[in-house]
């Protein structure tokens, strides 16, 4: 039997970032797009309005993988709560080092001048999403008494920063850093993991070391 092809939406949003890292944001036409995808303009506006919502949807999508694990209850002790960091900051660690997230990145430095709404669209929907939602738990467990001495969101920062040390992003857009292996993933995410609780762990809870 032949393959079943991909729903339209997808297929769309597969043209649209296809016609993007081409042509650049300015220089993708909705009608490119439609070609691409293999569907009438009509159909392409059924399903976006513009360019900008392929391109809010398709940076939505890898946001949403970010937040998934941390979907979860808010942690009952600090074994939960640091187990929980580990998973998150893997997540954040393996989603960066994908290929088409990557590729976002440097389709927002490239049309930085030209099209700034893709830094914007990126920075919205992906990495302020993804620092929301560990801000939420940071801020569970400052609520649970687990955490204290500063801002849920000032922690935030701080994990991620330790999490990406050593400018891995950056290295790795400029192809001059492999992608972490899950080893170096899960690493990253212990030492970020344990500074933070060390940090900011309450003086009456086990902080790990």
């Amino acid at each position: 039997m032949p393959d079943t092809p991909p729903p339209v939406r997808r297929r769309i949003l597969d043209a649209a970032f296809k016609a993007f890292m081409q042509a650049g944001y300015e220089g993708a036409s909705t009608a490119e797009i439609a070609r691409l995808a293999k569907v009438s303009k009509r159909d392409l506006y059924a399903h976006f309005p513009g360019k900008q919502a392929m391109l809010a949807a398709c940076v939505t999508e890898r946001a949403d993988r970010m937040r998934r694990p941390l979907t979860l209850p808010p942690p009952g002790d600090m074994v939960a709560l640091r187990e929980t960091l580990i998973q998150y900051g893997m997540a954040v660690v393996h989603e960066h080092c994908r290929p088409e997230v990557l590729a976002t990145y440097r389709l927002a430095i490239l049309n930085a001048e030209t099209a700034p709404v893709v830094a914007s669209t990126l920075d919205q929907f992906g990495r302020a999403d993804a620092t929301g939602a560990l801000t939420t738990l940071l801020q569970a467990a400052c609520d649970l008494g687990m955490l204290a001495g500063g801002e849920a969101a000032d922690m935030a920062t701080i994990f991620n920063g330790i999490l990406m040390k050593g400018g891995l992003l950056i290295r790795m857009l400029m192809r001059i850093a492999d992608a972490p292996t899950n080893e170096e993933a899960r690493h990253r995410a212990e030492v970020a993991a344990s500074g933070l609780l060390r940090l900011f762990g309450h003086a009456g809870q086990e902080t790990l070391a």
